[in-house]
């Protein structure tokens, strides 16, 4: 048997820990003098310990790594372990966005001087925009559930034999957002107007054009605000974005586009 000590030093995990394992039920020792209190391990508890280090590392908490250690199904191990991967592997990809965001807000900030002036970038303009005719599926979702729905729409659309015309997009009801859960509405362009789900007339709007990951979105719509705000304009509807350039035509994050609407009208004032 091993002292705490020395399965401290072997697993590289602290005393402090293995006693809070203890405690919590994750780790408990083979034996516990009663006289001393000392804790006594196993040399198969060592196997235990450093995949508890393992699966830490792989970023799951103690509460799944408990639930995983109980677990004797192979497949569902397996299934937990790949889950686990795509998981760190989407958080590669958005540091990786992060990283590539940060650079450019530091060029910017080097030629400019000035630290908001990435919000100087967006052109923006008025614009009358056309009727669309599009079919839509309207819910509370998150940002996270587009795919889903999306791929529920085009579904759809290959099941009614409607034709596409290219259009696809996300209108935003709520007066703030929430990222985990929102009134949004995605819409699919067709060209079958009579057999659309709706119209969305076309009206005034305020408009740019923001160029990369849509993480950084809420740039633009804070530079569409300002510009609204400092031109004589007011809101006048729910803002929306369509999805001209996306991850589906082959593209990098870094060339996407995506052009952001605003209805707008004049201030009485103006």
């Amino acid at each position: 048997m091993l002292t705490t000590g020395q399965f401290s030093k072997i697993c590289q995990v602290s005393v402090k820990t293995l006693h809070y394992y203890d405690k919590i039920g994750l780790l408990t020792p083979l034996r516990v003098d009663s006289l001393t209190g000392y804790r006594y391990y196993s040399r198969e508890q060592m196997d235990r310990m450093l995949l508890i280090g393992r699966l830490k590392r792989y970023g799951f908490s103690l509460e799944e790594i408990a639930d995983i250690l109980v677990c004797g199904d192979e497949r569902v191990l397996f299934s937990k372990l790949k889950h686990q991967k795509e998981k760190l592997t989407l958080q590669r990809q958005e540091t990786e966005l992060i990283i590539s965001e940060l650079s450019d807000h530091l060029q910017n900030f080097e030629r400019t001087g000035n630290i908001m002036g990435y919000q100087k970038r967006y052109e923006i303009c008025t614009v009358y925009t056309p009727d669309r005719a599009v079919i839509a599926s309207r819910q509370m979702m998150g940002v996270k559930d587009f795919g889903t729905y999306f791929s529920s729409l085009y579904e759809r659309m290959a099941k009614e034999e409607l034709t596409p015309d290219g259009i696809r997009g996300a209108v935003y009801y709520d007066e703030e957002f929430n990222r985990e859960c929102s009134d949004i509405e995605l819409i699919a362009g067709v060209k079958q107007t009579g057999r659309a789900d709706k119209i969305i007339k076309g009206r005034l709007c305020a408009s740019t054009i923001h160029k990369g990951a849509y993480s950084s979105l809420s740039d633009a719509y804070g530079a569409l605000v300002a510009w609204i705000e400092e031109n004589g304009y007011a809101w006048d509807g729910a803002p929306y974005e369509i999805y001209t350039k996306t991850q589906f035509d082959g593209l990098a994050p870094k060339d996407w586009e995506t052009e952001i609407y605003f209805p707008v009208k004049e201030k009485d004032d103006k």
